[in-house]
């Protein structure tokens, strides 16, 4: 890799002053040391990289006033040489030519080939950017840094003399504070000038560079001139304002390939390649040969090339790329994705060039904040600390009222409860104890602004009791106790919830907070089964988030008479209705565990992940906090470190008998 050397801690700290009016001595000691002057001059209202002779030929008091699509020169309010910002030509023109021969070929009398010559100019640049000099650096990754090399960009970029020059304003399409690469040059240069209104504050980065500077009239700068210096490029900073989010954007845009604004940009593109053109990284090109008329000697030739050519991925076999939004979206994803993955940095130097040099106004800040924006940290809630959590130690709660649900299944309004429990999440449960009964974990179905409901089925003694309460009556709790479900891992993404029987109440809260959170999710369905018609809960909920199409609903029995006029079937059956992207679900499921088993499979089967599979397990629990050893179940306890658990905690002891 070819790189100017990096300014010494002494050179740094070395600092020289040019008067304004010297800054043809600089001009003239560059050419005299055998060099052509490569600097910024106006030439058809643009300022453009050209050769100079003199200062004269500098675009002196002259301003850009740059946005998207829109680029024109003003004179300013000074006499500042360098007070614009880039002009559309890259420094690449002089170390990567946009035409070069490359080879020669013959065949008189024998076939030959010949690689062309190398002839690499000293050339020295004047009032390269911070940016620029980034660019400089990607190229000799890109070009130098692997296997196979360039030589010809080695030999130029050897030979080229880089006069930096500091940002002291900006335009509205800059941002290289987003990208790291500005607006301050830190290395990379072998002279840098600083140009505050009184002339220059000078700096050499280089031996070579320390050699010009020695033949120029400089004095030391005062206080007040290299402070004005550093406050100059530090106002630049803050004209930019915030940066673009660019961390990470790499990583979201591999996951965007299919995001459906790629083809709104590209009905905007008209593919004329300004962006890749006038861009400083940009290294695409193609081969043409040109022969004699008899075919007998031919020269190859190197020319830049743009990935939104429509001949630029053809192959035998028609064009990879053919649709113009492929086309957009290969160049965007490589500058800011791939390039990474290729040459340990992104393509992009934040100069601007593509914004201001697009016809029709497109921004790619606007472009990456709307294919691939920040995803905010989800802010996971954390478990309340339960109420009276040791064995044999509960909270008294009143209860308020009582409603059947199914023949054998009731729920019971629990009120006049610690705050504790109504902070609790769905999918929790709570301890529930009657004297001379032994405590149960019951789930809780709901959460409400004064207490919390626990639907039970009468299936032994205590839940019996349970049932047979009626309101006023008094019961002991402890919790809320267990895990919760990860409702956050859903947001942006296709909610399917999926429950069998009685395994509808873990989930009822679950469902609540999806419909009252239905913005953040990209669907959500419910796909839910019970025996028979009459062992439906919540008909009433039901009925609700059917009709208020908010939520898909989907119910199924596995059994049902003639007045019975929905699907029958097991709840798998009802899965031939998702019509989403399986790889973008996130799945709840609870029932019992044979459904479990095979609801799991088949949504496995259909694409949904493991790490993407909620279940809540059902064990028996003396405690509800580790300590009694009757919910364990591999290394987890399932009262503590359930119920709640994503398949991929569980591994194969899911469907492992006996575990």
């Amino acid at each position: 890799m070819i790189a100017n050397p990096v300014s010494s801690p002494t050179a740094v700290a070395r600092q020289w002053f040019l008067a304004r009016s010297d800054l043809e001595a600089l001009i003239q000691a560059l050419r005299k040391s055998g060099r052509r002057v490569i600097g910024p001059t106006v030439r058809e209202g643009a300022i453009v990289y050209d050769e100079i002779e003199s200062a004269a030929a500098l675009p002196v008091g002259m301003r850009d006033e740059q946005s998207a699509g829109r680029y024109r020169l003003t004179e300013r309010s000074d006499d500042r040489a360098f007070g614009y910002t880039v002009g559309p030509t890259p420094w690449k023109r002089y170390t990567f030519p946009p035409d070069l021969p490359i080879a020669t070929a013959h065949r008189v009398g024998s076939v030959g080939f010949d690689q062309a010559k190398l002839d690499a100019p000293a050339l020295a640049f004047l009032g390269v950017r911070a940016c620029e000099i980034a660019a400089l650096a990607m190229q000799d990754r890109v070009l130098l840094g692997g296997q196979f090399t360039d030589e010809d960009f080695r030999a130029r970029r050897k030979a080229a003399f880089i006069v930096a020059v500091q940002c002291t304003t900006s335009s509205s399409t800059c941002f290289c504070s987003s990208m790291g690469t500005g607006p301050e040059v830190r290395n990379g240069y072998d002279i840098l000038l600083t140009e505050i209104d009184e002339g220059f504050v000078v700096q050499a980065g280089s031996p070579a560079g320390a050699a010009i500077v020695a033949l120029l009239p400089t004095r030391r700068p005062t206080h007040a001139e290299t402070g004005a210096a550093v406050d100059s490029v530090e106002a630049v900073r803050t004209q930019m304002g915030e940066p673009l989010p660019i961390a990470g954007i790499d990583e979201r845009l591999k996951h965007q390939l299919d995001n459906p604004h790629w083809g709104v940009v590209a009905e905007r593109c008209v593919e004329c390649g300004n962006c890749t053109m006038s861009c400083p990284t940009c290294f695409c090109t193609s081969v043409t040969e040109r022969s004699d008329m008899e075919g007998r000697t031919s020269v190859t030739e190197r020319q830049w090339d743009s990935c939104f050519d429509v001949n630029f991925a053809k192959v035998a076999g028609g064009d990879f790329r053919s649709r113009p939004r492929d086309r957009y979206r290969q160049w965007l994803t490589h500058k800011f994705s791939s390039w990474m993955d290729q040459f340990g940095s992104f393509g992009c130097v934040g100069c601007g060039r593509c914004i201001t040099w697009c016809p029709v106004h497109i921004d790619v800040r606007e472009e990456l904040q709307a294919i691939a924006p920040v995803i905010q940290p989800i802010e996971r809630p954390v478990a309340v600390e339960p109420v009276a959590a040791s064995p044999g130690s509960y909270s008294i709660a009143r209860l308020a009222s009582v409603r059947e649900e199914t023949e054998d299944t009731t729920t019971l309004c629990l009120t006049d409860l610690d705050p504790a429990f109504l902070a609790g999440r769905p999918g929790q449960f709570v301890m529930v104890a009657l004297p001379a009964f032994p405590a149960v974990p019951i789930s809780i179905s709901r959460f409400r602004a004064n207490g919390i409901d626990l639907t039970i089925r009468a299936v032994g003694p205590t839940s019996t009791a349970l049932v047979n309460l009626h309101p006023g009556a008094k019961i002991g709790v402890r919790g809320p106790l267990g895990t919760f479900w990860p409702i956050e891992d859903a947001y942006g993404r296709h909610a399917v919830v999926v429950a069998g029987g009685v395994g509808l109440s873990p989930l009822h809260g679950l469902v609540e907070a999806l419909v009252a959170n239905r913005d953040r999710f990209e669907s959500v369905s419910l796909f839910y089964g019970s025996r028979t018609p009459e062992d439906q809960l919540f008909r009433e909920d039901l009925a609700r988030w059917t009709a208020g199409k908010v939520i898909d609903v989907a119910v199924t029995v596995d059994r049902a008479g003639p007045e019975w006029k929905g699907r029958v079937g097991v709840v798998t059956t009802l899965f031939d209705m998702m019509s989403c992207d399986c790889s973008k679900v996130t799945a709840f499921v609870v029932g019992p565990e044979r459904m479990m088993q095979a609801s799991v499979q088949l949504l496995i089967s259909k694409g949904v992940v493991p790490d993407r599979i909620n279940v809540s397990m059902e064990r028996h629990m003396e405690c509800g906090i580790g300590l009694c050893g009757h919910c364990q179940t591999g290394p987890f306890f399932v009262c503590k470190d359930g119920p709640v658990f994503c398949l991929s905690e569980l591994g194969d002891m899911y469907v492992r008998e006996g575990i």
